[in-house]
């Protein structure tokens, strides 16, 4: 008997690669699970248009998720707040940013972000570094918590106009059109000026120039705003590693849970019922930095671990539909596929460039 009750959505952030003129990418690619998935499916496209210039971004995931919890983007999406709640932090009705330790190098005349994805911090040396951001900018009462080596949050007396940009979306990226944008623009500039100057000479990075690693030079500020109250439940139940999906199935008093390592665990997991959102980022470092094999390797390991076993969970009759949002440079394409979609032979698989 079908699960009828049973609904996984996987979220697939960078599925497509996110340069148009490299087809060959895809070339010798073993996608069969997938590629059935998305011919069998009813499809959808949202917003697929494509990107002309550098300071256009893809689909992003925030955005996605943003709007599946009912959530208004005014400036942007409340990320610092809902990341730090399941970072196990107390958000309170504060104004917070996050403040995510970044690596700057000028290449070409173009100052590029690497994030913490590429290089190692430990908890000692972010609390180092926070400790003199405290006391210097204790007069403006800014205060940093990092509460993670690789996630810093930065709590404020009051919300600032501004727009600013994912980090997921500037690593690996030129930031001169990715800085904050609005109002309050020119303050936090010079804010970040400020803190570029202190961590060019902080211990914590002598020391790690010493030793050949990346120094922390400066903070990426990005997704301010408060923690969002009446979320409607989206899901029953959210799987994922990214604290913001955490955060936002929390603050919607939805089931949040670690992301397990394949499909066959989820589902021995005791997913058995209801709509369950399943974020699957590993794509996302690779892409963003431009590593080509790094992409491929992990999307064959998904369609390994996760694409092959959900179909076959699916014509199992273990589950009753199974739907993808691919989100890629040209937008969100989704595939909705249910158990007897399966039987629609005149339907066949394309290569997953097809769709890109």
């Amino acid at each position: 008997m079908i699960n009828f009750g049973m609904h996984i959505q996987l979220l697939l952030p960078d599925l497509f690669w996110p340069e148009h003129s490299a087809a060959d990418v895809y070339g010798g690619l073993e996608l069969a699970a997938l590629e059935r998935l998305l011919a069998k499916g009813r499809l959808r496209a949202e917003g697929r248009q494509r990107i002309e210039t550098a300071a256009e971004t893809p689909a992003s995931a925030e955005d996605w998720l943003g709007q599946r919890f009912g959530l208004e983007q005014d400036a942007g999406w409340p990320i610092a707040a809902c990341s730090l709640l399941a970072d196990g932090g107390e958000p309170g009705a504060h104004q917070w940013l996050r403040a995510d330790p970044v690596h700057l190098r000028l290449e070409g005349g173009r100052l590029m972000l690497a994030d913490s994805g590429v290089f190692a911090i430990s908890q000692q040396e972010a609390g180092s570094i926070a400790d003199s951001l405290n006391a210097h900018f204790a007069g403006d009462g800014l205060v940093f918590y990092p509460l993670r080596p690789e996630r810093w949050y930065l709590r404020l007396v009051q919300a600032p106009a501004l727009q600013t940009t994912p980090l997921a979306q500037a690593a690996g990226r030129n930031i001169d059109a990715l800085l904050p944008r609005g109002a309050d623009a020119p303050l936090w500039h010079a804010r970040l000026n400020e803190i570029q100057m202190l961590l060019h000479g902080h211990a914590v990075n002598e020391l790690r120039e010493s030793t050949g690693a990346p120094a922390i030079n400066s903070v990426w500020l990005w997704g301010g705003g408060s923690l969002p109250r009446g979320l409607p439940a989206a899901f029953n139940a959210v799987w994922s590693r990214d604290p913001y999906a955490a955060g936002l199935a929390q603050a919607a008093r939805v089931a949040s849970r670690p992301l397990p390592d394949d499909a066959s665990a989820l589902l021995d997991a005791g997913a058995d019922s209801g709509v369950h959102l399943v974020l699957l980022d590993q794509l996302r470092a690779a892409a963003r930095y431009g590593d080509a094999q790094g992409w491929r390797e992990g999307l064959q390991q998904l369609e390994r671990d996760w694409f092959a076993p959900l179909l076959q969970a699916l014509k199992q009759e273990r589950i009753g539909m199974l739907s993808l949002h691919a989100l890629g440079p040209a937008g969100t394409l989704s595939s909705e596929v249910a158990h007897g979609d399966l039987r629609r032979f005149w339907r066949r698989a394309k290569p997953l460039a097809h769709y890109a």
